[in-house]
């Protein structure tokens, strides 16, 4: 039965089917009276001379002298005319008409090997050779009919022929290779065939008609010899994968194509496992046997390369091998031969033992190894050397200090040449060389040099060259951090005492202004009061987030409500000449932070790009979402993969160069002039995000602009996790009425703080009881047996501490309430107190601020 698809193929070819005389023969053209004129006009200029020759005859005739002449002419005549006759008579000669175009186009046709069809695109067939209906058979109606019911037998056959009539239709070439069934009964041999269209230009004596032209092929036999051939080479490959050396076939990119099954065993993987691994000569030696490659494509293609290593099997065993490589013929990748030198097979190779062990010591090393001429040059190098020094290169017969000095200042390349000079010469230097390269200038080089005293002039110095990048890096966070353990230290031992006077001076301009009129003289003066007051609080607050020690109010927001949130006053802020751009994710994930410190970093980094962009530009914040596998291809070696919330700050304003990129966070550096910046604009963002937890990297082109991107991490709401609204809380934070009831018992070793709170309090309607220490304190609640609602405390007193006040205090009255004042963060006292409950009001606090905190945690 036909495939269950062939029924559509068999309605493409019935409607092509003819009668098989029409399908095979050509039929000859219609009579043109063109074709007689044109075999005639060979015959003119003869049929012209014997005319021309009759009038000459005719003249000599009637001039009456022509009697001999004619005689002579008739003798002429019958000779050639008895001639012709025996010519005719032995087939020499043949007079009719020449054989048609056509008929010699068929006979030719029919004597190819090839089935040749011609048919229109519609499919109507109009001649098919003979070696076309050998190859079909005969069919019911017609050889088109044959080739659909040779095909119908395999459904991949009726697809093919499908797919060949409908190219044939749009007039595209279009080759299809399928096997079908022996047409001989009771055979179970499958014959190959080879089935193309093509389309043919249109002739004028056809019509302008398109026509395909169909080749059919057998191409069983050809196809037999290719398997012959390939058993043939797959017998071979079994004797090169069971030879007792390892080969390879490497690419241009270090990576192993094929590998024989001696080489997979030695490094404990299958032939398969290495291709489809996409290995390398890396992955599978020690020290970096991928430094071979870029020694062979330097040379001709006919230099036979060697390099000692040990290869290393899956399990971590190594094996001492010899790699003999040489670049293939066509320049791209190489062949390479591997040899065990600890097994016979490297017998021939290790005449000396002691120089293969020093062989593979020296390219197996971590670290670079170069040994140098007394000319300066190079004479050797490891693999490891090549690498960090020379990007791959050999590096042969190069003078040492180009290689080692390319990108250095002049001062580093004075220090290399010199301590060349002294290491050649024979004599000792201690100290090493540290070289810095690399696009961002972050790579660090540590290189070591020694004489090489071996009475010889060949190897006159040995340099060693250490990877100190990381040892660099460390040592400038440790710098930075120590740094900023020292302002913290000094930022958090001024900030109480000057946040107690910050506190008075506000809380005392509160009353005062409560006092006075807005058109009074004294009421500006007390605002200027209290604005120089602010700006101190402010600037104490950015030492305490540079430090660290800022008190963070965190909760789960997030970054889009802020952002859209802040847009308007964004806006505003930058001006009419610089346009603003904000780009937040629709799905951007939720961090814990302080919103209030986060805006402020944020306005921070916006005031650099508006002084950047003094012309006007473009400003775009752009927020989204950093899964975890993109953070683990960065190559900042301080980020801790994660998922993280991206903000990105960019501008088109100036840019930095990189000397002032790598001063950026350090406090009170500033490229303002004096009197624009503080210089803590950036080191408080730096704190700010480090003590959320994040990262902050800056970016930036002379002439191009400024990008700062900050990392914040994700935060995986729990049950108790409420996102903050930005714009309710804004509302709630609307308290108009801060009166209340109760018994305050405040207790603050500053006298001057101590008066002011005390009286804003009782302005509010509170009765206060007051006391100066924690041990005062513990007397003064004896005294009224503990009848006070709530205790506002400062944290760093004399003789008894705040927490310690807490602890005391809880014994007698569990459930008090408690409110700790201090210039200090509240994480510097949290961990003391383990899990009880307080409040915290951060110093220092103006007045609504303290009859708020108190009347909130009253609940009154």
């Amino acid at each position: 039965m036909p495939a269950p698809h062939a029924p559509s193929t068999q309605n493409q070819i019935t409607s092509l089917r003819m009668r098989e005389h029409d399908a095979i023969e050509l039929p000859s053209a219609p009579f043109d009276a063109i074709s007689p004129m044109q075999g005639l006009s060979s015959y003119l200029p003869t049929i012209g001379a014997i005319a021309l020759g009759g009038l000459i005859a005719f003249g000599v005739v009637a001039s009456g002298a022509g009697t001999p002449v004619l005689v002579i002419m008739l003798g002429v005549l019958a000779t050639i005319g008895l001639s012709a006759l025996f010519a005719y008579s032995g087939g020499y000669l043949r007079i009719g008409r020449r054989a048609p175009l056509a008929d010699l186009v068929r006979a030719g046709a029919d004597s190819m090997d090839v089935g040749v069809m011609i048919a229109s695109r519609e499919g109507e067939p109009k001649y098919a050779n003979a070696a076309f209906a050998a190859i079909v058979g005969n069919g019911e109606r017609d050889s088109v009919a044959a080739l659909q019911q040779l095909l119908a037998r395999d459904a991949n056959a009726s697809a093919a022929l499908f797919r060949l009539t409908r190219s044939a239709e749009r007039g595209e070439p279009l080759t299809e290779e399928f096997s079908v069934a022996s047409s001989v009964p009771g055979s179970r041999k499958r014959n190959s065939l080879q089935l193309s269209v093509s389309p043919i230009a249109p002739a004028e004596a056809a019509g302008d008609v398109p026509l395909v032209l169909w080749r059919l092929s057998d191409v069983t036999a050809e196809r037999r010899d290719e398997a012959a051939r390939i058993a043939g080479i797959e017998v071979q490959l079994s004797q090169f994968d069971n030879a007792p050396i390892g080969f390879a076939s490497v690419g241009v990119d270090g990576a192993l194509l094929r590998v024989n099954a001696t080489l997979a065993r030695w490094i404990g993987r299958s032939a398969k496992h290495v291709v489809e691994q996409r290995l390398t000569l890396a992955d599978i030696a020690s020290g970096d046997g991928a430094a071979l490659l870029p020694r062979l494509a330097a040379g001709n293609g006919e230099q036979l390369e060697a390099l000692d290593v040990d290869l290393i099997h899956e399990d971590g065993r190594v094996m001492p091998v010899r790699l003999l490589a040489r670049a293939a013929p066509s320049g791209k990748g190489a062949t390479i031969a591997v040899v065990d030198l600890a097994g016979e097979a490297a017998a021939e190779f290790d005449g000396d033992a002691s120089g293969a062990r020093f062989a593979r010591f020296f390219q197996s090393a971590p670290f670079g190894i170069a040994m140098l001429g007394s000319d300066g040059r190079i004479v050797s190098a490891n693999s490891a050397f090549c690498r960090m020094v020379l990007d791959g290169a050999a590096g042969t017969g190069m003078a040492a200090a180009d290689a080692l000095a390319r990108a250095a200042d002049p001062t580093t390349r004075l220090a290399v040449e010199e301590g060349l000079k002294r290491v050649i010469s024979g004599r000792a230097h201690n100290v090493p060389i540290d070289i810095t390269s690399g696009t961002k200038r972050d790579l660090v080089t540590r290189v070591y040099m020694s004489p090489f005293a071996t009475g010889g002039v060949r190897e006159a110095a040995i340099l060693y060259v250490v990877d100190a990048t990381e040892q660099k890096a460390l040592e400038a966070r440790f710098a930075q951090s120590q740094k900023m353990e020292v302002v913290g230290k000094l930022a958090g031992g001024i900030a109480h005492d000057f946040n107690n006077m910050l506190t008075a001076i506000l809380g005392f301009s509160d009353m005062l202004l409560g006092q006075h009129r807005r058109t009074d003289v004294a009421y500006k003066d007390i605002k200027n009061i209290q604005a120089s007051a602010n700006r101190a609080a402010e600037l104490v607050r950015k030492l305490l987030a540079l430090a660290r020690q800022q008190t963070l109010q965190n909760e789960v927001i997030n970054l889009a409500d802020v952002l859209t949130d802040q847009f308007n006053m964004l806006k505003g802020y930058l001006g009419e000449k610089s346009e603003l751009r904000i780009s937040t994710a629709p799905d951007l994930w939720n961090v814990k932070v302080d919103q209030h410190e986060f805006e402020q970093a944020l306005f921070n980094l916006i005031t650099n790009s508006k002084d950047a962009m003094s012309d006007g530009g473009t400003l775009t914040i752009r927020a989204r979402n950093v899964p975890e596998r993109e953070t683990q291809k960065f190559e900042n070696r301080e980020f801790a993969p994660g998922e993280y919330v991206l903000i990105e700050v960019s501008d088109t304003g100036q840019g930095m160069s990189r000397e002032v990129m790598d001063k950026i966070f350090e406090p009170f550096f500033t490229t303002k002039a004096i009197g624009k910046g503080t210089g803590l604009g950036l080191a408080s963002v730096y704190g700010m995000v480090k003590q959320s937890g994040g990262y902050i990297y800056p970016d930036s082109d002379i002439g191009k602009g400024t990008t700062f991107r900050i990392y914040l991490p994700r935060h995986h709401a729990d049950k108790d996790d409420e996102v903050v609204v930005v714009k309710e809380k804004k509302k709630e934070q609307k308290a108009a009425d801060l009166t209340g009831t109760g018994r305050v018992l405040l207790v603050e070793d500053e006298e001057v703080v101590r008066n002011f709170a005390a009286r804003a309090l009782k302005r509010q309607g509170y009765k206060v009881l007051e006391a100066a220490s924690g041990v005062e304190a513990l007397e003064v609640m004896e005294k009224h047996k503990g009848k006070v609602d709530i205790v506002v405390s400062d944290v760093v007193m004399p003789e008894m501490d705040g927490p310690t006040l807490l602890k005391e205090l809880r014994k007698t009255n569990p459930d008090i309430k408690i409110i700790f004042v201090s210039g200090y963060p509240n994480d510097a006292f949290k961990s003391a107190l383990g899990d009880e409950n307080f409040a915290f009001l951060p110093k220092p606090f103006s007045l609504p601020q303290l009859a708020a905190k108190v009347k909130e945690e009253l609940g009154r």
